[in-house]
Parts: C-alpha cells; structure tokens; sequence
C-alpha cells in the first residue's frame, strides 16, 4: 500500500512540473511573439487638465457651492464672494457718469446760446454797416453843401460826428462777433474734453461691473472639484486660487517608450491602452504627438555629460496618446495604464 501511494505522488509530481514547463512555455512563446510584433510600456499614465479656479477679485467669501470630488458643469457657481463694497463701486461710477452727462448737456446748452449769440452778432453787424453806409453819404452830401455854403460847419460836423459813431459801433460789432466765435470755441473745446471725461466714466463704470460680476466664480468646464480648502467668511485676494477642477471630458495618455522603441512610430498610429484599475478591458486609442526631445531634457535640471561622469542610461520619449473610445470615464487622471503599439517595417 505504502510504495502505491508514493508511486502515485511521485506521477502527480511529474504531472505538475510537466504543467507548469507547458504553461510557462505557452507564456513564453506568446509574449515572444506579442513582443515581435508591439512595443509596450507600461511607464504611461493617464492625463487630464487641471485648472486652479482662482479669484479675479479680493475679498470675504459669502457661499461656498461645492463639495469635494462633486461633478459639475460649466458655468455652475462655484464661490459667491462678498459684493456690497463692489456695488458701491458700480453705484459711484454710476453717479460720476450721470454727473458727466449732466455737464456735457449744459455745456451743450451754453453753446447753442453762445452760437445764437454770434447770430445776433451777426445781424448787428449788418445793421451797423448799413448806419455807417448812410452816415458816410450824409458826411459826402454835406461837404459838398458846405463847399457851395449851403450848411454851416456846425452842421457839418454834427453829420461827421455821426458818422465817427457808427464806424465805431460797426467796430464794436465786429468785435462782438469775434468775442462771441471765440466763446464758441472755447466752450466746443470744454466739451470735448468733458466727452473724454465721459469716455474714462463709462470706462470706469465698466470696469466696477466686471468686478462685481468677478465676485461670483464659476466653473470653467465641466468636469469633477478637487480638494476643499475654503470657507465661509474666509478673507481671499486676487489671483488666490480656491479649488481645482479636473476636465474628465478631456482625457489622454502620456506614454514613455524606450528611445530604441520610437522608430517607427507615426502620428495616427493605432494604439491599444489597458488600464490596471480596469482588468479585462482594452481601450482604443491613436499617436497624437511625438516630443522632439527626451523626457530628461525638459527636467528642471538636465543632466551635463560633458562634466566627465557619464553613465550610459536610456533615455525615455514622451508620446501623446488620445483615445478614440468614448467609454473612458471609468479612467481618471494619474492612473498607471499600458501601451502596445504595432510595429512597422518604416
């Protein structure tokens, strides 16, 4: 009984090392073959956008609408600043536009009475002239009477004397005319600088709204909320930021090949992604870019072979990779994933 029983082990043994040698080998000559035909890495991780929604404007925060991790749509509010000091902003430059529009009309009024005024001028100047007319003919009529001694000098000069008058008010008339022009001007030239004061008016009322409306910050994709790092009543200043909105409609992956595996490798070349969180699916995808230069060389603080401590080390090539499946929200931002590529006889 005793040696029928290690006999059978002793099969079963053998038939267990047979397995696993077949099994193995099966392994084997299939990565082979897979590795003849694909380069894969599985230095390659899943990316997204992230943008830091920040503050355009300082102050204390009213509401905050959001939660950690929450889906959200672009354009849902996000923080509601405090906002009374900006209406009165909006309020004050209301009031100086409105003050500004207030002068421009008065002004406006005093050059129509300026410019009725130079008509009136106008007038008397024709009417001055049409007096000095006929005073110069009655000075003309009486030196001729008074050659003949038809009038006397008293008369005479009574007629000059008249005539001295109205050449003097015709001047003054012209004068008046001149005077009122120059009125005319002035006030169109303090008219046009209170038209660029209302200019700089409607400017700053403009700029008080847009920072009113910088008080409510929205989100500027859809996508999920980061970390909640804010509260209610909490104090913040222009440019802080206040949380981070992850664009999970926007993803792709970089992938770092080996530099002996980039040749070959073309933009829109077929590309199958395998995920680790996601164990039995295969994700389509395509080469959307290829970086000019090694990963190393965009490092804060590239390596300088020529100091003389050189070790020869393979460098990594950073490839863009989209997906071309529309089932990827089960794929988030920083997950380790795996390329293959086929090859190509290029």
């Amino acid at each position: 009984m005793e040696p029928t029983r290690r006999s059978f082990v002793n099969v079963l043994t053998k038939l267990l090392a047979v397995t696993v040698v077949v099994v193995s080998l099966i392994y084997l000559v299939r990565y082979l073959v897979h590795a003849s035909h694909y380069e894969t890495t599985n230095d390659a991780q899943v990316d997204a956008y992230i943008n830091p929604v920040s503050a355009r404007a300082g102050g204390f925060i009213k509401k905050v609408l959001f939660s950690e991790h929450q889906p959200v749509k672009q354009g849902d509010t996000l923080v509601i600043l405090d906002d009374r000091e900006y209406v009165q902003k909006v309020k004050e430059a209301e009031a100086l536009l409105e003050d500004t529009r207030a002068q421009q009309e008065i002004l406006m009024a005093a050059i129509q009475a300026a410019q009725t005024a130079t008509l009136v001028n106008k007038d008397q100047i024709h009417a001055a002239k049409a007096r000095l007319w006929q005073q110069e003919q009655d000075v003309r009529r009486f030196q001729n009477l008074l050659k003949e001694e038809a009038v006397t000098l008293s008369d005479f000069e009574q007629v000059q004397t008249r005539y001295d008058i109205s050449q003097s008010d015709y001047s003054a008339a012209q004068n008046s005319l001149k005077t009122g022009d120059s009125k005319v001007r002035e006030l169109q030239s303090r008219f046009a600088a209170l038209f660029a004061a209302r200019k700089r008016a409607e400017a700053l009322l403009g700029l008080a709204r847009l920072n009113l409306g910088y008080t409510v910050i929205v989100s500027p994709y859809s996508g999920y909320t980061g970390r909640k790092n804010i509260l209610e009543g909490q104090q913040v200043q222009a440019g802080q930021p206040l949380v981070s909105v992850v664009n999970s409609n926007d993803t792709w992956v970089i992938a770092n090949f080996k530099e002996t595996q980039v040749h070959g490798m073309y933009v829109g070349q077929p590309v199958v992604i395998t995920a680790d969180a996601v164990s039995g699916r295969q994700f389509a995808g395509r080469i959307d870019a290829i970086a000019a230069s090694t990963g190393s060389k965009f490092s804060l603080l590239p390596a300088d072979n020529s100091s003389g401590n050189f070790v020869k080390i393979i460098q990594r090539v950073p490839v863009k990779i989209l997906f071309t499946d529309s089932a990827t929200q089960v794929l988030k931002a920083g997950m380790n994933v795996q390329v293959s590529i086929q090859k190509t006889t290029q």
